[in-house]
C-alpha cells in the first residue's frame, strides 16, 4: 500500500502530494527506560510504525511528518539514558513543526502519541495551537481506543510501561525493539504513588522507581503478537472512522 511519508519525500513530491492531502500526522514518542527487556527508542518507534500505517489507511489524504523521539518523560529521569524534554520545549517543537506546515497549506494536524506522559502537555498545545495558529489539531494514543482486545488480552489489575500489552503491540509492529530472553513482570514497590493514580480523589506525579525497582509495571512474560495484532488493528480502525469524519 502507499503512504504519504515526509521523511522519504523529495519537494516535488511533497508538492504533488499536497494536491489531496488534508492533514498531517505527527508521530509523538519519549526516549526513556523501558526496563530490562524493551529499548529506550519503544515509544518513538512505536509512534512511527503506527502513524505510518494509519497513513496508508487514509492515503491520499495525509501524510506524516518526521517524529518527535523524545517526551515528558521527568518521572522515568532516575533510570539511566533517559532523556526528557520538559513541557513547554514539547510544545514549542510542535508549535514550529505546525507553523512550518501551515506555510505549505496543511491546516488539520493530529498528534499521534505512544507515551502516557506527553498527554497531559498535547492536551495544553492542542488548545494553545489551535487558537494561535488558526488549525484545527487533534491528539489521540496509540492503542487507547482498542477497548476490546485489551479486554480480551489484559489480566494485569496495573499495566501499561513495558508489558503485555506495550510488548505485544511492540511484537506486531517493530520485534527489533524487544529483548525476548529477558522478559520480567513488574516488580512492583507499594508507596503513596497508589494514592495519587488515575481515578482517586486526588492525582499528582511521583517517579517511577516509586512505583517499580525493575522499570516495568504490568506482565510482559503474557505479551504475544496476536495480541499486539489484535490491538493494533483494532485501534488503527477507530482511528481511520474517527479521522475520515473530520476529513
Amino acid at each position: 500500500m502507499k503512504a504519504y511519508l515526509l521523511t522519504e519525500m523529495t519537494w516535488p513530491e511533497v508538492k504533488e502530494a499536497l494536491q489531496t492531502v488534508k492533514l498531517a500526522i505527527i508521530p509523538i514518542g519519549a526516549h526513556e527506560q523501558h526496563g530490562p527487556h524493551m529499548k529506550e527508542s519503544c515509544d518513538a518507534v512505536l509512534a512511527t510504525e503506527m502513524s505510518n500505517k494509519l497513513a496508508e489507511r487514509l492515503y491520499p489524504y495525509v501524510l506524516v511528518t518526521p517524529t518527535v523521539n523524545m517526551g515528558v518523560s521527568i518521572h522515568h529521569i532516575n533510570f539511566p539514558g533517559t532523556i526528557t524534554l520538559q513541557p513547554d520545549t514539547l510544545i514549542r517543537v510542535l508549535r514550529d513543526m505546525v507553523w512550518s506546515l501551515k506555510q505549505h497549506g496543511i491546516n488539520k494536524f493530529l498528534f499521534l502519541n505512544s507515551h502516557g506522559g506527553n498527554q497531559s502537555t498535547l492536551s495544553v498545545a492542542c488548545t494553545t495551537l489551535t487558537h494561535e495558529l488558526g488549525v484545527q489539531i487533534y491528539y489521540a494514543k496509540t492503542t487507547a481506543s482498542a477497548k476490546e482486545a485489551m479486554k480480551k488480552h489484559i489480566s494485569s489489575t496495573l499495566y501499561g510501561h513495558s508489558c503485555e500489552r506495550e510488548v505485544s503491540e511492540a511484537l506486531y509492529l517493530a520485534p527489533h525493539l524487544i529483548h525476548m530472553d529477558r522478559l520480567e513482570k513488574g516488580d512492583i514497590r507499594e508507596g503513596q504513588w497508589r494514592l495519587l493514580r488515575p481515578g482517586n480523589a486526588i492525582q499528582g506525579t511521583y517517579q517511577y522507581e516509586e512505583m517499580t525497582a525493575n522499570g516495568c509495571i504490568g506482565d510482559a512474560t503474557k505479551a504475544s503478537y496476536e495480541a499486539g495484532q489484535e490491538m493494533v488493528e483494532e485501534a488503527l480502525d477507530n482511528l481511520t472512522e474517527s479521522l475520515l469524519q473530520f476529513l
